[in-house]
């Protein structure tokens, strides 16, 4: 690339110094972060190719949309050199820093400046402290994840509500932070549902009556109360189901009570949610005006009890959560009548313009998907690919395989804390760093490193445990064999391949049920 250096700039917004006045703009600290790198560049001589700015987006999310648009342009080579404020605005994840600041943008021909912390590819002997920037700033990422946790918990105990958006039923209280008041209107419609089904009416019933009375579903109502912004993708998205009635009854909330934290996050590096155990939840009794009372409350549950399906095992079904309706894109409830399981799509029976509804039966959907495999093992099959490829896994409480993997990021983990005191050690014996800062970091990074160590013994004992318990283990090739032709689905089997089938409606002239695998390979 000729010519003066081209430089790509990077901003992001930080949990710290958020500051927005309004949804639909950047936020204050975006502004001035883009001022800042733009008069660096100028006094650098760089042309700016590119402003690249991701708002209200936390620096170890990897799903950032203008910083992987960033890196898709950078090994493209549209620019030469990657400006940001600071090496923590590109990201906070020590993994992220060496796989792109130290290892991909060298091979793509590309400078990464912190213009604030003074970050620089370029400069001889730089990279240790950019290491030691990254390992602080994981710390620092793993710290506030526990702190938030701690936080929130607190308020949980204390009786505070911390949901981004009230209960249906409720609003939030403009005098006092984490307090619920009752929404009258959607109350109404609260003690509506609870009458009629301690009167005798089922979910589905009761979701049909509301629908033809055009009252919106608790979505479909905040949205149109300006609470939240994101619209239906359908029609079906603004209607009452059966699960938000069963929902709705089942939540002691509206008897007053606070039941939070009944999800945990898997990792402070992800999003994404797990259920946590009922004994684990946070309840809270009298903390907001009840919309139930005690004693309508106490039939209802009363009632829900006697109405469990005696056919009800407790186990998973074969296909749950695995089918959806063709014409709508809800998934589709079980039932069973004359002996035999069924699945049908809900949203026909809530309203009559909803959904034409779809409806297959179980064991009739299980002949129809292995027809399937084995048209697909003539037509595709290659075993030995099969066994070299595909992880087969027989119980997904065990996988061992998943265990594998940690343990090889734990002994990286460690191999890098390893490198990275014994360029501390130097960096003292050479004077770069005074004995208080040395006495700092050190301590840092030996806990780290006992931490990791710690894991991957417990997750070598985990594997070990699980291997002794198993006994000799099949080979992969003989779990391959039960996939490729089997005879009958088991629940595992469905989880591993397939995503989602969906149903539609009998032909009125073939008479068959059509239906659409999407499969998981």
């Amino acid at each position: 690339m000729a010519g003066r250096p081209i430089a790509a700039i990077y901003a992001r917004l930080s949990e710290e110094d958020r500051v927005k006045t309004n949804g639909e703009e950047n936020s204050r600290s975006i502004i001035n972060q883009l001022m800042l790198l733009r008069q660096y560049a100028e006094q650098m001589g760089w042309d700016v190719y590119e402003c690249y700015t991701d708002d209200d987006w936390a620096g170890a999310d990897r799903n950032r949309p203008a910083f992987n648009r960033l890196l898709r342009d950078a090994e493209q080579g549209k620019f030469n050199i990657v400006l940001c404020k600071t090496q923590s605005r590109f990201t906070r994840e020590l993994e992220m820093v060496e796989k792109y600041i130290h290892g991909l943008f060298p091979l793509w021909g590309i400078r990464f400046v912190g213009a604030v912390d003074h970050a620089d590819t370029s400069v001889k002997g730089n990279k240790k402290s950019r290491q030691i920037n990254g390992l602080v700033n994981e710390w620092y990422l793993e710290d506030m994840s526990e702190n938030i946790k701690a936080v929130l918990n607190t308020r949980r105990q204390e009786g505070c509500y911390i949901g981004s958006t009230p209960l249906y039923g409720y609003r939030k209280d403009p005098e006092r932070k984490g307090h619920l008041v009752v929404d009258p209107e959607a109350a109404g419609i609260v003690k509506l549902i609870f009458h009629s089904f301690a009167n005798g009416m089922g979910k589905t019933a009761i979701a049909r009556m509301l629908n033809e009375r055009g009252i919106p579903n608790p979505t479909e109502y905040k949205r149109q109360k300006g609470i939240i912004k994101k619209a239906p993708k359908h029609k079906a998205g603004t209607m009452w189901k059966y699960f938000a009635i069963a929902g709705i009854l089942g939540n002691e909330m509206y008897i007053g009570n606070l039941v939070q934290g009944k999800y945990g996050s898997i990792s402070y590096k992800t999003k994404k949610n797990k259920p946590l155990p009922r004994e684990q939840w946070i309840r809270v009794e009298h903390t907001h005006e009840p919309i139930i009372d005690k004693e309508l409350w106490d039939t209802v549950q009363k009632m829900l009890r006697e109405r469990a399906k005696p056919f009800s095992t407790g186990e998973i079904g074969l296909f749950a959560k695995k089918v959806r309706c063709k014409y709508c894109g809800y998934t589709m409830r079980s039932g069973k009548g004359r002996g035999r399981h069924y699945l049908n799509c809900s949203s026909r029976h809530v309203a009559k313009d909803a959904c034409i509804g779809s409806f297959i039966y179980v064991d009739k959907l299980e002949q129809m998907v292995l027809e399937e495999m084995g048209k697909i093992n003539l037509k595709f099959l290659d075993e030995k690919r099969l066994e070299d490829e595909v992880v087969i896994q027989e119980d997904p409480g065990e996988d061992i395989e998943k265990w594998k993997q940690q343990c090889i990021r734990q002994r990286q983990r460690r191999e890098q804390i390893d490198a990275a005191i014994k360029n501390l050690y130097l960096d003292k014996v050479k004077g770069d760093i005074d004995g208080d800062q040395f006495q700092v970091l050190y301590h840092g990074l030996d806990s780290d490193r006992e931490k990791a160590k710690v894991s991957l013994r417990q997750l070598e004992q985990k594997i070990e445990h699980v291997q002794s318990r198993s006994g000799v283990q099949r080979s992969k090739h003989d779990i391959i064999r039960k996939y490729v032709n089997p005879s009958k689905l088991s629940r595992p089997m469905v989880e591993q391949l397939i995503d989602h089938i969906e149903v539609s409606r009998r032909d009125p002239e073939t008479k068959r049920i059509k239906i659409e695998i999407h499969w998981n390979f």
